[in-house]
């Protein structure tokens, strides 16, 4: 913990009742926060934790903004199924986030969603669609901040890719295209603020660019950051050369279209 930085952990409900962990990160004495997002780790669906993000949350927690970094079920036995109790997670997650953002003042219209790699994926795929029950929180995200996503355009997977992709992720032959990213694409989705690597190797930067230029046909705010000769990762506080940078250009979208008055 540091002066510029309060620091808390809590359990919230899964989609299925088990509990995950939800880390906060809001700012120390001064005024409250302005804005707020709450992040989700990379790894594939199968590995990581909340704590990957735990920097970043800490970071912008320290420029003002109402942080916080949440676990999701992770594929294999014993956790999610499929990449939709994922997502169901995720949604949940949100939700808590924003009841608790509401304790500090912040409404729906001051809070973001975002994450990294696969984290990243899922808070698109929950933001730019509805919630499948009406039971479910429906997407609560003003705005969605993307480190190095995954899944921009898997249509331009070979079929045989895309199979294989199916039961990695445990759904259904031919519902590989209901998560492509581009195929979610419809005006008045939420503005957006991707980060990343020219030389990403498991996200082609052409599948990203691919993106954008959909969602600015459709009239949506799409920023894409691009990071020249980064790879998949690049924004870890490890690499020196990228961390502060990507910390910059979030707090600065954040609260320039989220800050309360």
């Amino acid at each position: 913990m540091t002066a510029a930085c309060r620091e808390s952990s809590l359990l919230f409900h899964a989609a299925d009742g088990s509990e995950l962990p939800l880390l906060i990160f809001e700012p120390g004495d001064g005024p409250p926060p302005r804005a707020g997002i709450v992040l989700f780790h990379g790894g594939a669906l199968r590995q990581g934790s909340a704590d990957g993000l735990a920097p970043h949350c800490r970071k912008l927690a320290s420029r003002g903004i109402f942080a916080g970094s949440a676990g999701y079920r992770l594929l294999g036995p014993g956790g999610a199924a499929s990449i939709d109790d994922c997502i169901a997670d995720v949604r949940c997650a949100i939700d808590q986030f924003a009841r608790l953002a509401v304790v500090r003042g912040l409404e729906a219209s001051h809070l973001a969603s975002g994450g990294s790699s696969a984290g990243a994926h899922l808070a698109i795929v929950a933001a730019l669609t509805p919630a499948a029950s009406t039971t479910a929180p429906e997407p609560g995200s003003a705005a969605v901040v993307a480190l190095n996503p995954a899944g921009s355009n898997l249509r331009s997977f070979e079929p045989a890719a895309q199979r294989r992709l199916e039961r990695q992720v445990g759904i259904a032959p031919g519902r590989l295209i209901e998560y492509s990213l581009i195929e979610l694409v419809r005006p008045g989705n939420p503005p957006m603020q991707i980060h990343h690597g020219t030389r990403d190797e498991v996200e082609p930067i052409d599948s990203v660019r691919q993106f954008r230029d959909a969602m600015v046909r459709s009239g949506n705010e799409c920023a894409l950051i691009e990071y020249e000769h980064a790879r998949h990762g690049f924004h870890y506080p490890d690499d020196s050369r990228h961390f502060d940078d990507v910390i910059d250009a979030t707090a600065l979208f954040l609260l320039g279209r989220l800050a309360t008055k």
